[in-house]
């Protein structure tokens, strides 16, 4: 991309769906560490108010999941998210290479975003990998936590309530440490808010 050019990135409904999912998100957290915590008294919420905000937010983060789906199915955004396995360890080693020393030399990043790609190829993977796995993993058990009448009682002589928690637990601190390593990384942009600005106007300069 030329320096100073502007590509449209974020269409209307990505944006929505980002700010949706973000709110969401951080409501799942929050919510989530007062319920793991509950025993100790009310880090972030009381067991009830974290119970009720648990359950509205996952409810509005598994439909707006649906929308990102969907919305990357009927439209162009889903072309960034195809998987393209040819090269791809030589892909990412480079990338870590960048991130490791050359972006602190001030080299020039190896995949510049572009209208055929919108990330490097480790942000591309590890968006597959929350998006497309994390994710409906976390879906899943939650509603599963929702209705544990759902739920086989025993797995491999372990309880399927306690086996469901913990994989949805797990899951759920992966996310976290997700969310943390993509606003840090989106904070590498010149100026440090140039990129947070595109994902609220559309734009990538």
């Amino acid at each position: 991309m030329e320096n100073g050019e502007k590509l449209y990135l974020y269409p209307l409904w990505l944006r929505i769906w980002h700010g949706i999912n973000a709110l969401g998100i951080l409501a799942l957290i929050f919510s989530g560490i007062s319920l793991h915590y509950s025993d100790r008294g009310a880090l972030l919420l009381n067991f009830e108010a974290a119970i009720a905000v648990h359950n509205i937010a996952g409810v509005i983060v598994t439909i707006s999941y649906f929308l990102f789906v969907f919305g990357n199915i009927l439209t162009k955004n889903g072309k960034y998210y195809r998987v393209k396995t040819k090269g791809l360890s030589k892909r990412i080693t480079k990338q870590i290479q960048y991130y490791i020393s050359g972006m602190f030399k001030g080299e020039e990043s190896p995949f510049p975003i572009s209208e055929k790609r919108k990330f490097n190829p480790l942000q591309k993977y590890s968006y597959i990998f929350v998006m497309y796995l994390f994710l409906p993993i976390l879906i899943v058990t939650g509603i599963a936590l929702f209705f544990p009448e759902m739920i086989i009682e025993q797995v491999f002589r372990i309880s399927g309530v306690m086996l469901t928690a913990v994989i949805h637990g797990v899951i759920g601190f992966l996310v976290f440490v997700f969310l943390l390593i993509h606003l840090y990384v989106a904070s590498m942009g010149k100026p440090p808010g140039k990129n947070y600005k595109s994902i609220v106007t559309g734009w990538h300069t």
